[in-house]
């Protein structure tokens, strides 16, 4: 029998529901396997000191990790800076409120990079301690992958839920920007700033997702979809089994009846990425304001050096970068007409090893900021046997869809 700290979230509600398990026994199982594996793992900044109460709800006593850029009201919110060490909000951000609500129970707030953006913090992948989890969602990522929790909350700007989610060979599920509100968030990029979900395959990031927006995202596509197979602006980035797993992935859905068409971006959508930057790091500057002019020295100087770059920018530089976004949005639209979803990278290759960065977000932020779902799927293991994903791509708003596509290429490369 499988572990119970190992369990799906879908997999862990059916037993209960079944009376084979209890939540009070999926909580222990979890602090069990927390007291082995988090002196090493380091997923956590703080932890829930006892077991919350159960409240009756779809998510049934679930324990859930909380990125430390969303507010708790019982648990500090630090931001991953030292500018806010021992940070106490009086609220919960919308989406942990609508978690306890549903059911869900907060184990505790997990490692985020500095602002959600540079500096990395102490978190190791469960893998192999010697490489990075990813980032910036570093803590959620590792935390669902050691079976710390079957669910967890990271956010994105650039790659920090999709490329966390390979990295850790778990599902990460991006929204359409907007679709979870962000109260109570630290916000950094207005225009690309997505809260998004972590759980161990798609039907977990369904079940979550749902939960936060009052939608049934649940359902399994049954008919095969039409696939754009493309290998994105870092193509030439891509490790040789990462574009193997891609040629075979797509093979293997042709096999099972998809339509895959391998595509180039047009221009239009390629000048997205090249203004990507730009809009993140002018962003980063007005929501740093106060910080910058209170702490700058407490600021890691990465990260001041990339907002000192973007305060030499001009406003119309800026609002050139926001008119590029809208430009791609709109041809990319027009790009899937005929497609269900775009098959991609969701990371050049394995988990680099070191901690000191959190790897690039060269497969992720194109699509950040085109702001329609994406979601990473473990899909095999590389050369040094750590987990390898495949990116799955929508155009904006169509959430359910792409979630039920997921699920069925998911029993398609499980084969």
């Amino acid at each position: 029998m499988t572990h119970p700290a190992d369990l799906s979230a879908t997999e862990a509600l059916r037993l209960i529901a079944a009376g084979q398990l209890t939540a009070p026994a999926l909580w222990e199982a979890c602090q069990d396997r927390i007291a082995m594996r988090e002196p090493a793992v380091r997923a956590f900044t703080t932890r829930a000191s006892s077991m919350p109460a159960t409240v009756e709800g779809p998510l049934g006593g679930l324990p859930v990790g909380v990125k430390d850029v969303l507010d708790t009201s019982d648990l500090a919110s630090e931001y991953g800076s030292p500018i806010w060490a021992g940070h106490q909000p009086r609220a919960d951000a919308f989406a942990v409120t609508r978690t306890r609500a549903a059911g869900g129970r907060v184990i505790g707030k997990t490692v985020t990079t500095e602002f959600a953006t540079r500096r990395a913090g102490p978190t190791a992948n469960p893998h192999d301690v010697k490489r990075t989890p990813g980032g910036s969602s570093s803590g959620s990522a590792a935390g669902v992958a050691a079976g710390f929790f079957p669910l967890a909350f990271g956010t994105q700007t650039a790659g920090s839920v999709l490329r966390p989610a390979a990295y850790c060979g778990i599902a990460g599920f991006k929204p359409s920007h907007g679709l979870i509100h962000r109260a109570g968030m630290k916000v950094m990029a207005e225009s690309l700033d997505t809260i998004g979900v972590f759980g161990r395959g798609a039907a977990d990031c369904a079940l979550f997702a749902g939960v936060l927006t009052n939608q049934d995202l649940s359902a399994v596509a049954e008919t095969a979809p039409r696939v754009a197979l493309c290998f994105g602006p870092a193509e030439d980035r891509l490790t040789p089994e990462t574009r193997a797993l891609l040629d075979g992935t797509a093979a293997r859905l042709s096999a099972a009846g998809a339509r895959v068409t391998t595509l180039a971006l047009p221009e239009a959508v390629l000048a997205v990425n090249e203004a990507h930057p730009t809009v993140m790091h002018g962003e980063t500057l007005q929501s740093l304001a106060w910080e910058r002019v209170h702490h700058r020295d407490r600021i890691s100087a990465v990260l001041n050096e990339r907002l000192d770059w973007a305060e030499a920018m001009t406003a119309a530089t800026l609002a050139g970068g926001r008119a590029t976004f809208a430009s791609g949005r709109a041809a990319f639209l027009d790009f899937m007409a005929d497609y269900d979803i775009l098959l991609t990278a969701s990371a050049p290759g394995e988990a680099p090893e070191g901690l000191e960065s959190t790897g690039e977000p060269v497969c992720n932020a194109l699509w950040t900021a085109l702001h329609g779902p994406c979601i990473s799927l473990d899909a095999a293991r590389g050369p040094a046997g750590m987990p390898l994903g495949i990116q799955l791509v929508a155009p904006f708003g169509q959430d359910a869809a792409l979630l039920g596509w997921a699920r069925w290429v998911e029993k398609v490369i499980a084969r």
